[in-house]
């Protein structure tokens, strides 16, 4: 019998508490297996009892093995392993197979029972036939009426007890005797201890003559105390922790059951929610869709009626002149000459009247709609997709920034490049060409490097470092044409130089008196000194910078030639700069 095949006999049999045919059975009675009263119960190693012929119907889980190729289990038997049907545990069976195995007493003695309880009349144990009517309780056999009486006249059983049946049920003292399997008929009444088994008279007479048999009454209460302790001692405790670890776990179970429909709740809510805002926020887009088709058609409506008045107005003017020169006579194009030919000019010259290369009709190619980008929240919930309908309008992108102003040489400079549409508003994406190109005025051949950085949000920084001084060009290029403004005029200035000396009184001092201290100011000193000091010709009177002479302290480091040179007003000037 496949494992599908014993779930299957497991989950068909019928309850313990009824028989095949409907009728009341004693649980405990009925194999799990076929669903029937137990027929030669045999006990399984995990304490699960079926009919001996169930069991070897089993489908074998591991094929057989030898004595000694069984790995880390107990010693014991070759033989093969089964599943146990109710507990799914693997088994050994003995090499002798199903019949090897111990024969379970519970199980037959609740067969027992349920024979007993059953509407027909029992059978005579002695011979046979139905119809039993009492029970020896020392022998444990079910007796007719004839059997009865003969059985009380025997000398050996005259003094057993005999009770009627119907008395042994109404007060539930019925027990069916364990019989020897080698010798039908007798009761195990002894244990061998030495094989550790039970026995009947005829076994200890015979297969244990030499061993030590002692009654079963003598025995029983030192063995079922092992029994006794190892439940109370070690299965007890092990009962109640794992009875207590099942129902941490079917709480967990239960909690866990509870925290999934809540939070499936939440997450039905939550979608509920979501799918309303994205509904909400898709309306709003087709709304916002459709004001800008109605803008645009209007937009182009307007357009046309132009271009059609404008069309109409040269037409009419050019037939009325080809039809002057053609069909009239020189007096009459002489005094059709100055209205017809202001109102030619003045045609010709409108600013009004677009060329067909200037003409760029809106073809709605600048909507569009961005899916990832972010357009705020709808109800609570952050949304995506907006409809993009800018159109970038070169003409009025500006640039902006400090570094358009002025730079220093060697020093960083940038400024800042906004798109704009044709209404003046910043457009609110990136991804354009943009192009700057930092020219030197006098010097073509040198240029500064230039980096742009998008920022994706309609703007661009545009940074560069200037190497020399002087007037440069700045040109600012999107889509190949220059924004308001470009080409851009650049002052770049010069180098700040820094002092190299000191700023002194003088050099007679700085020095500690040394004659060979020199000093940027024209200050000199007699007696062989080689710098100025105090009231000396040449000293200015004040402090100053001992490596040009410049008497203020913050200010650029100029060469005493060019100090010398410059007037008053220039040193305030460079000291500003």
């Amino acid at each position: 019998m496949s494992q599908s095949e014993q779930k299957k006999a497991l989950d068909e049999a019928p309850s313990p508490e009824h028989g095949l045919n409907g009728g009341p059975v004693i649980s405990g009675a009925v194999c799990g297996v076929c669903g029937r009263l137990y027929r030669d119960p045999r006990l399984l190693p995990c304490l699960h009892s079926f009919c001996c012929d169930c069991i070897g119907r089993l489908e074998p889980f591991t094929a057989p093995r030898s004595p000694g190729d069984r790995g880390d289990r107990s010693p014991g038997p070759a033989g093969v392993s089964v599943l146990c049907p109710q507990c799914d545990s693997e088994v050994d069976l003995p090499q002798a197979g199903p019949a090897g195995l111990s024969s379970d007493p519970l199980a037959l003695q609740q067969v027992f029972r349920a024979s007993l309880a059953a509407d027909g009349p029992l059978g005579c144990d002695l011979c046979g036939e139905p119809g039993a009517e009492s029970r020896c309780r020392t022998c444990g056999l079910c007796l007719c009426g004839f059997c009865c009486q003969a059985h009380r006249r025997q000398k050996r059983t005259a003094s057993h007890s005999v009770l009627p049946l119907a008395e042994l049920k109404a007060c539930g003292r019925l027990r069916r005797p364990v019989l020897c399997s080698f010798h039908p008929g007798q009761e195990l009444r002894l244990f061998c201890e030495p094989c550790d088994l039970p026995v009947c008279l005829d076994c200890a007479s015979t297969l244990h003559r030499d061993h030590l048999c002692r009654p079963t009454r003598d025995v029983i209460d030192r063995h079922g105390d092992r029994i006794r302790e190892v439940v109370s001692v070690s299965l007890r405790p092990r009962l109640e922790q794992l009875a207590k670890s099942l129902q941490k776990v079917e709480t967990s179970q239960e909690s866990l059951q509870v925290r999934v429909e809540a939070t499936a709740n939440e997450i039905r809510a939550f979608s509920r929610g979501y799918a309303s805002a994205v509904e909400e926020h898709c309306l709003s887009l087709l709304r916002h869709l459709e004001e800008l088709r109605v803008q645009r058609r209007n937009n182009l409506h307007l357009q046309s009626v132009q271009l059609q008045q404008a069309l109409l107005d040269v037409q009419g003017s050019v037939e009325f002149a080809e039809r002057l020169l053609t069909c009239g006579s020189d007096a009459e194009i002489l005094s059709a000459k100055g209205v017809t030919l202001r109102r030619l000019t003045a045609l010709a010259g409108s600013s009004h009247d677009p060329r067909p290369e200037t003409v760029a009709p809106d073809d709605g190619s600048s909507i569009c709609f961005l899916a990832s980008e972010p357009a705020g929240r709808v109800e609570g919930y952050p949304v995506v997709g907006v409809v993009h309908s800018k159109t970038l309008d070169v003409s009025r992108c500006t640039a902006e920034g400090e570094g358009l102003q002025g730079g220093r040489e060697g020093q960083q400079g940038q400024f800042t490049l906004v798109c704009r549409d044709s209404a003046g508003e910043q457009v609110s994406r990136g991804g354009e060409q943009v192009l700057v190109s930092i020219v030197h005025k006098d010097k073509k051949n040198c240029t500064v490097a230039t980096a742009v950085t998008d920022n994706n949000d309609g703007t661009y920084r545009v940074s560069f470092t200037p190497e020399e001084p002087g007037t440069f060009s700045v040109w600012v290029c999107v889509r190949t044409q220059h924004i308001k403004g470009s080409p851009f005029i650049l002052h770049v200035k010069r180098k700040i130089r820094r002092h190299n000396g000191t700023f002194h009184c003088c050099s007679f001092c700085s020095s500690a008196g040394a004659k060979e201290a020199r000093c940027g100011c024209p200050g000199t000193m007699p007696g062989g000194f080689k710098g100025c000091g105090h009231g000396h010709k040449g000293h200015p009177g004040k402090p100053h910078w001992s490596c040009c002479g410049n008497t203020l302290e913050k200010s650029e480091c100029l060469p005493p030639a060019a100090l010398a040179a410059a007037s008053p007003r220039a040193r305030l000037r460079t000291v500003e700069l």
